[in-house]
């Protein structure tokens, strides 16, 4: 017990940041930090390793606060994943699953988030919900009005733009390629790259890449990355590299910076950190920050890193359509490839990432240690909740493999301008 004394006195205050960050009310913010400690006291003896007390705890404080979110999302009369928990906008492989108009409502008062809820997505006229409500029609109507004013207010305020060079680089339709498998077997090579990223983490590095939706293989998203400064981030020395995000639209472009912080070592490649600005407040999530730093940046064993030599390693095989995984996080190179793209020949190492959270991606090396294709899969009920059907549902007409005996169907893919 004086051991959990020790580490809760020097967590203490982190873990009271935390919460206090999620849950704006103070009473119910200390509620949740004594639950919080009640129950970390009770589990102690189940923690394994002592040094992992700090996202040890963290993670049943951001279970405690998703039971507080529960509560209120019962009291509003919204589902809860209309009240998720924050998650980062972006992630190793790109824009996580987070919808921005969920990430708006979430900046929204109690009663704006239940008239827009019923209006939009219950989809009752304004009298029903007055009836529902109990409360004039009038009401309905002015509430519905601030609710609709305050929504377009929070939502992600990008810099409208024209395209320009980025833009330029890029097809509107990925080029057909072909895949061909090869005899031999793959080649000694240095893949410096941060994984689903083309960019490597060393000063003057700069690229550009392009998103590509199946089966129409129109171009969606534009990113380019630079390389910008040294930093030093609790102790640990990288890179801080600015990402540009623009989103193609019908009628407009969207652009949106963030950066996030790497090391490239000689034998590891691994994100340290990642900050955005949301709603005029920067936001700034480290390797120390648990969980919420993990799902969305972290690779290797405890974040080490991906190594930077790839070769086969035994985790991960192939066969045909059908792969097979002996863990549910694990990077390993499968074989070696002959990618024809964009009238060029490429011979490359294929690197297979499989992540706990039901994704895959295909990554292909050339000998310069360059991507040249990447290619995303989901698991057929990957985010079933937020998308509302499988995925072999939504696109019948993609490719499908095996893992693990579980269907993966294909989404999009990405070409860097390395390639053009």
């Amino acid at each position: 017990m004086d051991e959990f004394v020790r580490l809760l006195t020097q967590h203490r205050n982190v873990l009271e940041r935390f919460v206090r960050f999620r849950v704006r009310n103070a009473f119910d913010a200390e509620d949740i930090i004594q639950e919080t400690c009640l129950r970390a006291c009770q589990s102690f003896d189940s923690l394994k390793d002592i040094a992992a007390f700090k996202p040890w705890i963290i993670s049943i404080a951001r279970n405690k606060c998703n039971d507080y979110f529960r509560q209120l999302a019962k009291h509003m009369e919204i589902p809860i994943e209309q009240i998720p928990e924050r998650h980062l906008p972006y992630g190793r492989m790109g824009l996580t699953a987070a919808s921005p108009v969920e990430e708006t409502l979430q900046k929204l008062g109690n009663k704006e988030k239940q008239v827009l809820y019923l209006y939009y997505f219950r989809e009752f006229s304004q009298a029903e919900i007055a009836q529902r409500l109990d409360i004039p029609l009038g009401t309905v109507k002015s509430r519905l009005h601030a609710a609709k004013s305050n929504f377009r207010k929070f939502y992600p305020d990008r810099i409208q733009t024209k395209g320009g060079n980025i833009m330029q680089k890029f097809p509107e339709y990925l080029p057909e390629y072909t895949i061909k498998k090869s005899d031999k077997a793959p080649f000694a090579v240095k893949f410096e790259e941060l994984m689903g990223w083309f960019i490597i983490p060393r000063l003057q590095e700069k690229c550009a890449w392009a998103q590509y939706d199946m089966p129409d293989r129109h171009v969606t998203n534009l990113y380019s990355s630079t390389v910008e400064k040294k930093v030093v981030l609790h102790g640990i020395e990288g890179v801080e590299i600015k990402n540009t995000y623009r989103e193609i639209g019908a009628n407009t472009e969207k652009e949106t910076p963030f950066y996030f912080i790497a090391q490239l070592t000689e034998d590891y490649c691994r994100w340290l950190g990642n900050r955005y600005c949301e709603d005029g407040v920067e936001h700034i999530v480290t390797f120390l920050d648990g969980d919420e730093f993990l799902n969305a940046w972290g690779t290797g064993e405890n974040n080490v890193g991906e190594p930077v030599d790839v070769k086969p390693r035994g985790t991960i095989t192939q066969n045909g359509k059908e792969i097979f995984a002996s863990k549910d996080n694990a990077t390993d190179c499968v074989g070696r490839y002959s990618i024809h793209l964009a009238e060029k020949v490429y011979d490359t190492n294929l690197l297979i990432g499989i992540f706990g959270d039901g994704t895959l991606t295909e990554q292909y090396i050339d000998q310069n240690g360059r991507t040249v294709l990447w290619r995303r899969f989901n698991r057929d009920d990957w985010a079933i909740d937020r998308y509302g059907r499988k995925w072999s549902e939504q696109f019948p007409e993609n490719e499908r493999i095996m893992v693990n005996g579980a269907t993966y169907v294909h989404w999009y893919d990405c070409i860097s301008d390395y390639v053009l």
